[in-house]
């Protein structure tokens, strides 16, 4: 327990007297907040084992194994807090459906998972709702679209604009504005998450627009309803567009 709280529970006890069961949920919540331990094996950009567990960092979404930048964030990790002992800061769910434990990694007063967004490891992802750390975090994105680092760093192509994104039908639709044709292979489109769609081999030729919908990605739904992104990438992994809502 750090003193800061220590000191606001005995300043409330003084003032409303002594309440054993009040002064019992305060500790319980107190301690429940977060835990420290040492982090014993990192395994991917927002993955890592603390004392036997699996720890998932909330607020982010970093490349899964074989997409650009994986290793990256994974030696990120490695080099800032394997061996180390850190403090884990839980979100208002402690578990996710695969019993990981979910939280934010502190070690020494910096926020790890912001450090990842910051240098482009990594984007904001808040599955689940937003809390105290969501415009933090967006901000950070922001700054690092402006650093065109990493993750954050834009595509020269600027023939493909984005005619429109429709949550409602799941679907996006991409035009050529220029007169010549763009070759899409390898191109993605991609949520905050884990959903993505890698186009084919296909030539959009100038002024010719091209859908893309939930039937592409595989999937019942695309993006949440309660607030994604939207990451188009060109065939080097470059930010061609991005946006939030």
């Amino acid at each position: 327990m750090n003193k800061e709280k220590l000191i606001l529970i005995l300043l409330v006890v003084l003032i409303i007297g002594i309440n054993y069961p009040l002064i019992d949920s305060l500790l319980i919540k107190t301690f429940e907040d977060y835990e420290k331990g040492v982090v014993e094996r990192v395994i991917d950009g927002d993955t890592i084992v603390i004392e036997g567990e699996s720890i998932r960092l909330l607020g982010i979404n970093s490349p899964e194994k074989g997409e650009k930048y994986y290793l990256e964030a994974k030696e990120f990790l490695e080099e800032k807090i394997l061996g180390k002992e850190v403090t884990i800061h839980f979100g208002k769910n402690k578990y996710d459906k695969y019993y990981r434990k979910l939280g934010y990694i502190y070690f020494k007063n910096k926020n790890i998972n912001k450090e990842l967004i910051s240098n482009g490891l990594a984007n904001s992802y808040f599955p689940t709702g937003k809390d105290k750390y969501y415009s933090d975090f967006l901000e950070t994105w922001r700054k690092c679209l402006e650093n065109n680092l990493n993750l954050c760093e834009k595509s020269k192509e600027r023939c493909i604009v984005l005619e429109n994104w429709d949550i409602e039908n799941q679907n996006v639709i991409l035009r050529n504005s220029c007169f010549n044709s763009v070759d899409l292979n390898n191109w993605s489109i991609k949520d905050e998450g884990r959903k993505k769609y890698v186009f084919g081999e296909k030539i959009l030729e100038g002024g010719e627009i091209i859908e893309v919908g939930k039937k592409d990605f595989e999937k019942d739904y695309v993006w949440t309803t309660s607030g994604d992104s939207i990451f188009i990438r060109d065939h080097y992994g470059k930010l061609v567009f991005w946006d939030i809502y």
